[in-house]
């Protein structure tokens, strides 16, 4: 008893932690079905990622703006030998440093509770800063005797700046605009003070470089943004993924550990039912053949044979019960040996005669001559065919008529055939019929019901065999049955035969 209160408590124990875990499981693949379904695409819900990418490649990325300065400010200096663009250029490295400070400081700070959208407007104001620095290179004065030199120069050293800025600064949203719009409006107030042609050209030119390069960024910036969509989506199904796997898994676990339940339930109930069954049914043959003397009130004889008739009934429900059982659990062995087909037909047709004859029920038999043995479980197939047999002795009517056949398969192998005039089986419960426990109208309706476990063992003995089973029924027409055995399950071979036809059967009639 302690034993069994323990082994139960345990029990609940396990099954409480399950819960838990299908909980968790359940809540973790809802929040992943919320990411796929919520739609990606909008700046803001990546915008802590991009900025951290963005970071990240600047940081690495330190020293190139830097040598484009020291660059600028040597060619300007040696074009114009005017010292002021080494001022210029102290004055943007320090630009520069403080805004990798910044950066350095956004990387630490970015993963904490505080909005990305403060740290982008932070970076923008520093790229606001380089901006105001390259204002100022664009506005420096040009002396009369170097005035093309120095105006080619300084095109081509801002359209080069520009370039630079422009492919550091893919992932930062109008890091562009903030950094070079303001040396186009030093441009554009040089060439309106002036009114020179080519301070004209030159910003004219800078603008529209620089709506090609706020148009690529843009660009280029969805693009990456599709692309980290991308990567999230998929991100989000492989974890839908493992998170199915992991209930797939669990539910494989609870059904194993079911199927071993019922398999242990079956194997200690088997000896439980079948113990108190046989006494029954001894006790109540004794008493319906009234061996230890006669009954006084012939209503108890009627009742013993009742009560045979039920516990035999009982017994045949138990059996086939765990011929199931132990055939799905592999657990169903095959006791080869040779055998002939028909005399298995024979001798089943001999058994189920009684039964027909009281329903006036005609068997015709046709067996092909000269088949050899077979190499199969007798047992079994005795049970196949009887199993069969009896399921068209009860649903063929009063008077009606059975054929039972045997021989060649158009492969090579062996068949039995049983053929009934009863009234057949609807075509959409076929599935139903062959299924475990399935039972089609006409058994539910009729007086002779049975467990609805017949076809299916038929069905997994057959498989044991390598064989297989057909099932052709149509209402009001009858019903067919047949058991197929391969080629090499026959002992002595023979050719394919394209039809059954040539050897003449030997018939016999059973009425």
């Amino acid at each position: 008893m302690g034993q069994r209160h323990s082994s139960t408590t345990d029990k609940n124990i396990l099954d409480l932690s399950r819960r838990h875990r299908r909980q968790a499981a359940a809540k973790a693949l809802r929040a992943t079905r919320e990411r796929l379904q919520s739609g990606h695409g909008g700046p803001g819900v990546f915008e802590r990622d991009l900025l951290a990418m963005h970071i990240h490649s600047n940081l690495h990325g330190a020293a190139i703006i830097p040598a484009v300065i020291v660059l600028d400010a040597v060619t300007s200096v040696y074009v114009s030998h005017n010292p002021t663009y080494l001022f210029w250029a102290l004055m943007t490295l320090i630009v520069h440093g403080l805004n990798l400070i910044l950066l350095r400081k956004a990387e630490r700070r970015l993963d904490s509770a505080q909005k990305p959208e403060f740290w982008r407007l932070a970076l923008l104001a520093g790229q606001l800063a380089m901006g105001g620095c390259w204002a100022i290179f664009a506005a420096q004065p040009v002396s009369s005797s170097v005035f093309p030199t120095l105006m080619l120069m300084k095109g081509a050293i801002l359209l080069v700046a520009l370039c630079v800025t422009a492919m550091t600064s893919i992932l930062l949203r109008q890091a562009v605009v903030y950094a070079f719009l303001p040396a186009l409006v030093a441009l554009a107030g040089q060439a309106l003070v002036s009114r020179r042609v080519e301070d004209i050209a030159l910003s004219g030119l800078f603008a529209v470089c620089l709506l090609f390069f706020i148009y690529i960024n843009g660009r280029l910036y969805l693009s990456n943004l599709k692309l980290m969509s991308f990567q999230s989506e998929k991100d989000d199904l492989i974890a839908e993924l493992e998170v199915a796997k992991s209930l797939s898994d669990e539910a494989r676990r609870r059904a194993e550990e079911a199927n071993m339940a019922k398999s242990r339930f079956l194997a200690s109930m088997s000896h439980e039912l079948r113990t108190p069954l046989n006494a029954i049914l001894g006790f109540s043959e004794v008493m319906a053949h009234e061996v230890l003397g006669p009954l006084n009130n012939p209503l108890y004889k009627e009742y013993s044979a009742d009560i045979h008739r039920s516990g035999q009934h009982l017994l045949n429900l138990i059996n086939e019960i765990l011929d199931l059982s132990r055939i799905e659990a592999g657990k169903y062995d095959l006791t080869e040996d040779s055998m002939l087909l028909t005399d298995i037909a024979e001798d089943c047709v001999g058994m189920v005669q009684l039964r027909a004859k009281s329903k006036d029920i005609k068997i015709n038999q046709y067996y092909e001559a000269n088949l050899p043995p077979v190499w199969a479980d007798e047992k079994a197939m005795r049970q196949v065919v009887l199993n069969l047999l009896s399921n068209a002795v009860k649903f063929t009517p009063q008077g009606g008529e059975l054929t039972v056949k045997a021989g060649w398969t158009a492969g090579g192998g062996q068949y039995i055939a049983i053929r009934d005039n009863g009234p057949g089986i609807a075509e959409e419960e076929i599935p139903v019929v062959l299924s475990a426990f399935g039972q089609g109208s006409i058994a539910i309706k009729s007086a002779e019901q049975g467990t609805g476990l017949g076809l299916p063992i038929v069905q997994a003995i057959l498989a044991k065999h390598g064989g297989e089973f057909k099932l052709k029924s149509k209402l009001r027409e009858g019903t067919e049955v047949i058991a197929i055995l391969p080629a090499k399950r026959v002992l002595q071979t023979v050719p394919a035969v394209a039809s059954a036809q040539a050897i003449p059967p030997r018939r016999r009639y059973f009425a």
